[in-house]
């Protein structure tokens, strides 16, 4: 099939697109015409076919299905297409099909000097079938606007669906979270050697950090439910990366002036989780829900394995503040791309398509910010405590292991410390990568129809059930090499309750997943708190197989309340 258009050599043609045919001829001049033609293609914009004359004339079997015919309905869907000229003309050196450039040459000045010829990118060619025959399968063309043609070399960043745009900003979000979170672990060694801290005082400054990050886990959400997730995250961004390149200024300053810089980071950083559930529960339908958040929350995985790697480089290279102001600068670039692209909402947004916003809402109207939280409906609620007790067994066993991970590999395996430091990086790999696979299976689940509340129970008893079984056999192993494989299997099924516990937020409230994620996450803290603080306890007094078996315990207490109190209905409106 082919579909063509006779444009005039002359200067006031119109668009090359146009249907209309029409022809003349210069007095005295060789006649020449343009003869464009509408190439469909398939979905991977391959010819079809193209049919044309050398004299410049539509053949016949083009003339004939370019005739004005309606097509069945099922069969009115856009195609692929572009634009390609034939300059018809008796001498054969110039004669041929062109593809539209600049030109100086007068014979073909006007074609190329009218700016309507020159198709802009990122605009969609909208043909109806009415204009043409459209004769083939539906299946080689788009079958929703979505899938619509972009003319011209579009990036694949315009060619992203918005919703996956805000997936991606966040994902680098959590990147730089965890990036500036870490270095302070690998720096504070040079640090204590040149101000001469005792173990005390570093571990002073290590738990500064928790003093703001407790502080705003529920304002953050409270602030992310009532003006968007778009300033807060925003703000949280811009706020921990000025704390973080301020950190070697207060250094130099004293130790008050550090505490403080690290408690102010920690406010930053405490407001990201919380803004970002609100932002994704206004933009990710429920199908969608468990592979968004799972890759979201892998940015702080690989946040962590790329400030592991690449702070000892800047601090042999240019000294321990390097990594700072490395780190720290680099939310600058994120906040530009995130004031430019980013809005709370697809309402909000005015480059979001219609078809992409009625399949986010699916249906459901829009509904105002939050202007008061009901905090005794949230409360009185069984599944809200359920995510409050499943977050503090959760983080119990990940923050033992996750803090004291190299000093067992020391102490026990019997590593040295440039092993440990590079076994510690395995889990987060391991973690980043199950994280997207335990996302792909439950929303997988959910597309075949699996209710939401039982993929949301499969995966957390994945995620309590996996590191219970895994750090019992860790205290059979007798192999450094089983040990290692042990802990990498514990945090690989850890990496389940992204697609659990972590997406019922949004799951019960959407409206109030910002709060919720503060309450939990509150709990989540306070595990690793006491946690990390109670295992040095119980190794003054017993073993490693006892911090393992607290941690076992839990993690069993937590399935159990998971599985009888916890739904993935919506209870809060």
């Amino acid at each position: 099939m082919a579909m063509g258009a006779v444009l005039s050599s002359s200067r006031a043609f119109a668009s090359p697109l146009s249907s209309s045919f029409s022809s003349s001829a210069a007095a005295g001049r060789q006649q020449r015409r343009w003869v464009c033609s509408l190439v469909p293609g398939d979905r991977n914009g391959r010819q079809i076919t193209r049919s044309t004359d050398t004299a410049g004339q539509l053949s016949a079997q083009t003339q004939h299905s370019v005739t004005m015919r309606l097509c069945d309905a099922s069969l009115k869907r856009r195609v692929l297409s572009r634009v390609e000229c034939f300059l018809s003309s008796a001498d054969p050196l110039t004669s041929g099909w062109h593809r539209p450039r600049r030109r100086d040459s007068p014979d073909t000045a006007c074609v190329v000097a009218q700016p309507e010829y020159r198709v802009p990118a990122r605009k969609r060619a909208d043909f109806r079938a009415e204009q043409y025959e459209m004769a083939g399968s539906p299946s080689d063309v788009p079958a929703t606007a979505t899938d619509a043609v972009l003319v011209g070399d579009a990036s694949w960043w315009q060619q992203l669906p918005k919703r996956w745009t805000i997936v991606v900003l966040c994902f680098f979000s959590f990147l730089l979270c965890n990036m500036d979170r870490v270095n302070m672990s690998i720096a504070i060694l040079p640090m204590s050697a040149e101000y001469g801290w005792s173990p005390a005082t570093v571990g002073l400054i290590q738990s500064s950090f928790f003093w703001g990050y407790l502080l705003t886990q529920i304002l953050g959400g409270i602030w992310a439910d009532r003006f968007g997730g778009k300033v807060v995250l925003g703000f949280g961004v811009v706020w921990w990366s000025i704390a973080t390149m301020l950190t070697p200024i207060a250094a130099k300053l004293g130790l008050p002036f550090l505490l403080v810089v690290r408690a102010f980071m920690g406010i930053g950083e405490g407001v990201a989780m919380p803004a970002m559930n609100n932002i994704l529960s206004k933009w990710i339908p429920v199908s969608e829900r468990s592979r968004s958040l799972s890759l979201v929350y892998s940015g702080m995985y690989l946040g962590s394995v790329t400030g592991l790697a690449f702070s000892p480089f800047l601090i042999s290279k240019f000294g321990w503040p390097s990594v700072f102001y490395a780190f720290g600068s680099l939310g600058s670039i994120w906040f530009a791309l995130w004031q430019r692209k980013a809005r709370s909402s697809p309402s909000e947004d005015p480059e979001i398509s219609e078809d992409e916003k009625r399949h986010i809402l699916g249906g459901n109207t829009v509904k105002e910010p939050v202007s008061s939280i009901p905090w005794m409906l949230i409360l009185s609620k069984p599944a809200v405590w359920a995510l409050i007790i499943s977050h503090f067994c959760h983080n119990w066993g990940t923050f033992i292991l996750l803090t004291w991970m190299p000093t067992y590999y020391n102490q026990v395996l019997k590593f040295n410390l440039t092993e440990s430091g590079l076994l510690c990086v395995l889990p987060w790999l391991t973690m980043a990568v199950f994280a997207n696979i335990g996302g792909w299976i439950a929303d997988t689940l959910v597309a075949k129809g699996v209710s939401v509340t039982n993929v949301r129970k499969i995966m957390q008893s994945i995620g309590f059930l996996g590191p219970a079984l895994f750090l019992t056999l860790l205290s059979k192993v007798r192999t450094p090499a089983m040990a290692v494989l042990c802990m990498a299997c514990s945090q690989g099924s850890d990496a389940f309750s992204q697609s659990g516990l972590y997406s019922n937020h949004q799951d019960i409230g959407p409206r109030y997943a910002g709060v919720l994620l503060g309450l939990s996450n509150t709990a989540g803290v306070l595990a690793g708190v006491f946690g990390t603080a109670a295992t040095g306890y119980i190794l003054q007094k017993g073993s490693w197989d006892n911090v393992f078996q607290v941690s076992v315990i839990l993690y069993i207490v937590g399935t159990v309340v998971w599985n009888v109190f916890s739904t993935g209905e919506r209870i809060l409106e």
